[in-house]
């Protein structure tokens, strides 16, 4: 009797996740009608699910015990609160420079082109559909509040993860931006959430969109997708390329090191200017999310110019000590000669005009 009441319960518990899961608006939506024929007919979408190109594991290795560390604090925050550059509003000083403000983790607002693009936008306290699971921002404030964000020309997304597409962030943001371009599958999520389909461009790997002089392509990226309990690799994933007549940007999104960086060096560089992740990494997962050393490789693979790394410094979703993402890459750059650009939140960087280079997480400056 024991055992049925203890099947019993474990039953209930699992049929609760999966309703609320299910109903919860911060899980998003399946892709249905022409959206859903649209994931179909990608070519990477394969045996029901979308595929990288190269073999890639989630999981290379799994450590319970290693595991494990990621709930434990140590050094893996930050033991001071870290520095945000604040601004009342946020406007273009100079329109013939490229202007990058990061917010943190992988949002970046890119100011080109008199035009505001806003990247991979998380701007919410806890990368989690739930406000008790998972660790804060380190540093709770944003370089603006929300509320005084102006309007934004485009919205770009990498992907679905809840430390990228965050719906606390799209409920506050989507009335002023005008925009939105992201990977196949993810219009859905934003459909779901109030954003109009009329503002909504969907791009499989390759693909290009326009925005008057610039042009947005959608480019490919080592990694996975998925917001809910079953739904792993049912929406795409990107990496973006950002160009007008004069200037090339590489946005890397999330992703592992692989052969795909030289490809889309190739093809689509030189790069002016690459965003490139460096942080939250692991052994156990090192073929979705690069080491610090491979950020540098693939900046090089790339063609870049300029590299700032992105991924880090706002959440702990990962074990080694906060600050070990950005000391590893400097040592790396500076050994192969590449240029790196290490600005505080909210610190403006102006390419080839202010390219700032303090080692703020040492706290001394």
């Amino acid at each position: 009797m024991t055992l049925v009441t203890i099947i019993l319960f474990l039953i209930l518990i699992l049929a609760v996740i999966v309703i609320f899961a299910n109903t919860s608006p911060q899980f998003g939506a399946k892709a249905e009608g022409g959206y859903r024929e649209r994931i179909i007919n990608s070519k990477n979408f394969i045996n029901g699910k979308f595929k990288n190109i190269e073999k890639t594991a989630m999981m290379t290795k799994f450590n319970l015990i290693d595991m494990s560390k990621i709930f434990i604090k140590g050094n893996t925050m930050p033991g001071f609160s870290i520095p945000v550059v604040k601004c009342d509003s946020i406007e273009q000083k100079n329109e013939s420079a490229i202007k990058a403000t990061w917010f943190g983790h992988s949002s970046i607002l890119l100011e080109i082109d008199n035009r505001k693009i806003f990247l991979d936008p998380m701007l919410g306290t806890v990368p989690s559909p739930l406000s008790w699971l998972g660790t804060k921002r380190f540093n709770g404030e944003l370089p603006i509040d929300i509320e005084k964000i102006p309007q934004i020309d485009a919205v770009l997304f990498s992907h679905d993860h809840y430390d990228h597409l965050d719906y606390w962030t799209i409920n506050k943001i989507k009335d002023r931006v005008k925009r939105f371009y992201v990977p196949i599958g993810v219009a859905s999520h934003l459909l779901s959430w109030g954003v109009g389909e009329s503002k909504i461009k969907e791009l499989d790997w390759w693909e290009t969109a326009k925005l008057e002089e610039l042009t947005f392509i959608s480019t490919p990226s080592r990694h996975f997708s998925g917001r809910g309990l079953f739904n792993r690799y049912s929406t795409l994933w990107c990496s973006w390329v950002i160009k007008n007549q004069n200037t090339n940007i590489f946005f890397s999104g999330d992703g592992g090191y692989g052969k795909t960086f030289k490809e889309i060096g190739d093809k689509l560089g030189p790069f002016d200017l690459t965003f490139l992740e460096c942080g939250q990494y692991n052994e156990s997962w090192s073929e979705t999310h690069m080491m610090p050393e491979e950020t540098v490789q693939a900046h090089i693979d790339l063609k870049g110019e300029l590299l700032m790394p992105i991924h880090w410094g706002a959440f702990k979703l990962s074990i080694h000590p906060w600050q070990e993402p950005i000391e590893r890459l400097l040592k790396k750059a500076k050994s192969l000669n590449v240029k790196v650009t290490t600005p505080k939140i909210g610190e403006p960087v102006i390419f080839n005009k202010s390219i700032p280079c303090s080692k703020w997480w040492n706290n001394k400056s």
